[in-house]
């Protein structure tokens, strides 16, 4: 089974879209996603690979069988979390200020590659603490 690396992104419409990252398939098949949430656009996503099987199959084609690796921009990334992370609680975890965490969640503006690099390795270091909690019953 093929690895097919997908991106989600907000647009400038604080839509959310999601779609194949072109070096990682070779069949002609280009599946794209859309959606007011990153859930709702993964599912559309994927509605549209179930589509695209069922028409290869109709046309006797083989049928591709994929697996989906997710990458996702900051701001798709702070609206998954948002629930679950605050932007104060980010802004301990990556020592950037809560306000430019809220105009990335935006899409106000983007943050710089060497930010995005400091986000994703705050929240690895921060997880990998998690990972080594361990809790003794009482």
């Amino acid at each position: 089974m093929k690895t097919i690396n997908v991106i989600v992104e907000r647009g400038n419409d604080n839509t959310f879209s999601a779609y194949m990252d072109c070096d990682t398939f070779d069949s002609g098949i280009a599946l794209m996603g859309y959606g007011n949430t990153v859930e709702a656009t993964k599912k559309d996503f994927y509605a549209a690979y179930e589509e695209a099987k069922q028409i290869l199959k109709d046309k006797g084609q083989q049928v591709p069988e994929w697996k989906f690796e997710f990458r996702y921009d900051v701001s798709s990334f702070l609206d998954i979390y948002q629930g679950v992370l605050s932007k104060s609680g980010l802004e301990k975890i990556t020592g950037i200020h809560q306000k430019q965490l809220w105009h990335y969640y935006s899409g106000r503006s983007k943050p710089k590659p060497q930010t995005v690099t400091k986000i994703q390795s705050s929240i690895y270091q921060f997880a990998e603490g998690l990972k080594k909690i361990q809790l003794v019953e009482q």
